[in-house]
């Protein structure tokens, strides 16, 4: 399978002005796929592992939290563990890296929000298919002295956004699904939620916590056009964007439970012209650089094809967004294209064709170095899932 440009409707430009006067250099990104890390295996994973969290536990060892998929599409978030010793993996006899093994379950479908189930005619409960804890980011906050988790749990209401905290990055306690306001008028389906490690000013400006989120809007196929046509002919604040929600930090630290209160949602990102022009998402949770926080998000394209019986074959890349390190509201750089996109036999053929969906990132601090005062080289290993059927790693060198 070969792509080369999306699929062209009415091309609409978003006029970002949060662009126009930015003083931040182009960056030099190198990108190095390091292969497979993770396939399925048994009974729970049947139907694929994919898009994991990354994070460090309070040891410096390394985490990763997959979703790990069952007959009948049902998600559970399942912990590996890699030791490192130095701010590196530890390695073997034969200098290799040592391998990951199991922990555990983060989550298994058991909230009410997290299960699809229907009483059948003997008057018993029976799992109607599509359900469980999907997608998790997780992020420490020193503020809070916690981690907390982003997930989409898949439930009798659709895809919602849904959040976990725990103090050792092992043992998780649900607080309960994101509340957004109804007075927002935003989808209430949502996905795609990742919070940032430091609290930051908000648009309205309250130091608060801060997390992005997806509002799964669909537009309806109208004037003789598909939904895909439709969608592209919208202009790109009208199909999926990037929103940061914002929730006061002297409200959390004072309840965690109110972590799940929004008071404000800002759309900072839309699709892109060239690429991502079908829709975007968050992909990793933020990292700080120098130039204020970097992210590897993900941009959907859709192209013709003589195959599928929709007429379309959809394409997940992946590029990367700068935003100001003070009020990342402000974005100051975007990949004018992806930085990796499906290339090879994993990331084209799976459970869904044609995915790159990088969810997990790690700094690989032995590998980076500074070159004088404001010049310095970072190394990231980035987690993604390959057509929502492996896991992967790609290494990504920016300077």
């Amino acid at each position: 399978m070969k792509v080369e440009r999306p699929l062209d409707c009415r091309k609409v430009t978003l006029k970002m002005e949060k662009l126009t006067n930015s003083t931040t250099s182009t960056p030099t990104v190198h990108i190095e796929r390091l292969g497979v890390v993770f396939s399925p295996r048994g009974q729970f994973q049947a139907e694929g592992v994919l898009n994991p969290a990354v994070y460090r536990d309070r040891e410096g060892h390394l985490v990763v939290m997959m979703r790990s998929v069952a007959v009948g599409n049902q998600s559970r978030l399942e912990m590996m563990r890699q030791i490192w010793i130095d701010g590196k993996p530890a390695t073997d006899a034969s200098g290799n890296e040592v391998a990951f093994t199991r922990v555990g379950f983060a989550h298994v479908p058991q909230a009410s929000y997290e299960r699809r189930r229907r009483i059948n005619a003997e008057g018993k409960s029976e799992f109607i298919g599509g359900e469980g804890c999907e997608d998790a980011r997780v992020t420490f906050i020193p503020e809070l002295d916690r981690y907390l988790m982003c997930y989409t749990s898949f439930g009798p209401l659709g895809p919602r956004i849904s959040l976990s905290w725990s103090y050792d990055g092992y043992k998780w306690h649900r607080i309960g699904l994101l509340n957004i306001p109804a007075a927002f008028g935003l989808d209430p389906d949502d996905k795609d939620a990742a919070f940032f490690p430091e609290s930051v000013i908000s648009p309205s400006g309250v130091r608060s916590i801060v997390m992005y989120h997806r509002p799964m809007v669909n537009i309806a196929a109208h004037d003789g056009m598909d939904v895909v046509q439709s969608t592209l002919a919208a202009e790109p604040t009208e199909r999926q964007c990037i929103r940061m929600a914002y929730i006061p930090l002297d409200s959390v630290l004072a309840d965690i439970k109110n972590i799940l209160n929004v008071v404000e949602s800002q759309l900072v990102f839309a699709p892109l012209a060239d690429w991502g022009s079908f829709k975007c998402g968050a992909g990793t949770a933020p990292v700080r650089i120098k130039k204020g926080w970097l992210e590897v998000f993900h941009g959907v394209d859709q192209f013709p094809s003589a195959t599928r019986p929709s007429g379309y074959q959809g394409r997940y890349a992946a590029g990367i967004i700068i935003h100001d390190g003070d009020e990342p509201h402000k974005i100051t750089y975007v990949s004018p294209e992806p930085i990796i996109k499906p290339e090879t036999k994993e990331e084209l053929e799976g459970i869904v064709n044609n995915v790159v969906f990088p969810t997990g990132i790690v700094e690989r601090v032995d590998l980076g170095k500074n070159i004088g005062k404001d010049n310095e080289v970072r190394v990231f290993d980035v987690f993604y899932g390959m057509a929502d059927r492996l896991i992967g790693r790609f290494r990504m060198t920016i300077s």
